[in-house]
């Protein structure tokens, strides 16, 4: 399932494509959704959003389109009616006079009033977004250490979106890494200093996805392996996805785990238990 940086890449590509633009025509591939295409036709795009993994495609009319990619969705930004050759299911299409913005395989597609957005059912659950809202590392630290949240395992806290929105499976791996904390601890179980770690880590780490194509690893070393000629995979990441490899940081083997139903990589020794 694509993570927030993904999506906020994608919603970037669907603004650059609509945004100041009228929508001269729409698809909506749900019979429930038909009676907008003529209601949004000739109205205007004005900005495109994220919450997490939900895009929200706002129109200066009052009306924003809400979807959520699920396992499997994907947008494809084409020239104007120039449809991809694919096997894919198209679930909606926005089409202006150079541009179709086209999103395929995603069944979690609603239109709502704008100001009635906030009250969707995932929104409304949803936490704070580290690449569309201003969340300091403060404001993390403080979520943290909240009753609600403290004694919650961190692999299960991690995927939890009304905890931290468009955080996943490779950010939750590399988020522990980058802190020093052990799959098997909560937050009520590490030092003030992993505390603030996880937060700036958590921040840090999203947005360099973002800017960078999912590169969560060293910028500077993932650089000299890409010129060494290492494949993409192999240089992306500090821990995910490197089981049986050597940890960047002290050689110890990285090993791999199941950890709320989805696979968890971590160094054993970089990331100790605070018991041990």
């Amino acid at each position: 399932m694509p993570e927030g940086p993904e999506i906020r890449r994608a919603a970037d590509q669907v603004e650059k494509a609509l945004k100041g633009r009228a929508v001269l025509d729409l698809f909506f591939a749900f019979e429930r959704l038909q009676e907008y295409e003529e209601i949004l036709q000739g109205d205007v795009v004005e900005k495109v959003d994220t919450k997490g993994k939900a895009m929200l495609i706002r129109f200066q009319r009052g009306y924003t389109i809400y979807s959520h990619n699920q396992l499997y969705g994907k947008w494809m930004i084409r020239n104007a009616y120039n449809y991809p050759d694919t096997n894919r299911q198209l679930r909606l299409a926005l089409h202006n006079e150079k541009k179709s913005a086209l999103l395929y395989s995603s069944s979690d597609i609603e239109v709502l009033r704008t100001e009635e957005a906030e009250e969707h059912p995932f929104i409304q659950k949803t936490g704070p977004d580290l690449l569309s809202e201003p969340v300091t590392a403060e404001d993390l630290f403080e979520r943290f250490i909240s009753r609600r949240f403290r004694n919650r395992k961190w692999t299960s806290l991690l995927l939890d979106q009304s905890f931290i929105a468009g955080i996943g499976n490779y950010l939750r791996s590399e988020i522990l890494f980058k802190a020093g904390i052990s799959p098997s601890a909560r937050p009520s179980d590490c030092s003030e200093e992993q505390l603030r770690k996880a937060a700036d880590a958590s921040i840090d780490l999203t947005w360099q996805s973002y800017r960078h194509q999912g590169i969560t690893n060293d910028l500077e070393l993932a650089g000299q392996l890409k010129k060494q000629g290492v494949k993409r995979r192999n240089y992306r990441h500090w821990v995910f996805s490197r089981a049986g490899q050597p940890c960047r940081i002290d050689g110890t083997e990285i090993e791999k785990i199941q950890a709320a139903s989805r696979r968890l990589y971590y160094c054993p020794t970089c990331q100790k238990h605070p018991e041990r």
